[in-house]
């Protein structure tokens, strides 16, 4: 079992953004800017960890969460643009990264990571789960 399946199991706490039956969003707990934010499948053991492996209506699923949830962080952070990677080699279980973007260096993985402390990604979390639309 994952970190990410123990996390959407209620195990391991997180800064949740948003969740539907298939799909799941949180902060980043070591994030590359304010409000970059997971996105991950809910998945049967053995997860998958390669997002093409994923089944055709999971995997539109996902993308289509993945949207509604970037179009919240972009109206939340007032970032000009939400980047998208998907890398998969921390963590073996699907995730796709949301991070806000002012210029195309806030996407790079190399930068140092931000430790901001639990007020402060608590309303960060509740800033974009508010700017959301409802499905």
């Amino acid at each position: 079992m994952t970190i990410f399946t123990r996390i959407i199991n209620g195990e391991i706490p997180s800064y949740k953004v948003a969740e539907s039956d298939r799909c799941y969003a949180f902060l980043d707990i070591n994030p590359l800017v304010k409000g970059h934010t997971l996105v991950i499948p809910k998945l049967p053991e053995p997860e998958a960890d390669y997002i093409f492996d994923l089944d055709d209506q999971l995997f539109a699923d996902l993308m289509l969460f993945a949207k509604r949830v970037a179009v919240g962080i972009k109206k939340a952070t007032g970032c000009k643009r939400v980047g998208v990677a998907v890398l998969g080699m921390e963590v073996n279980h699907v995730h796709i990264h949301l991070v806000p973007m002012n210029s195309e260096k806030d996407m790079l993985f190399t930068n140092p990571k931000l430790q901001l402390p639990a007020d402060e990604m608590a309303q960060i979390a509740n800033s974009i789960a508010q700017a959301i639309d409802p499905v």
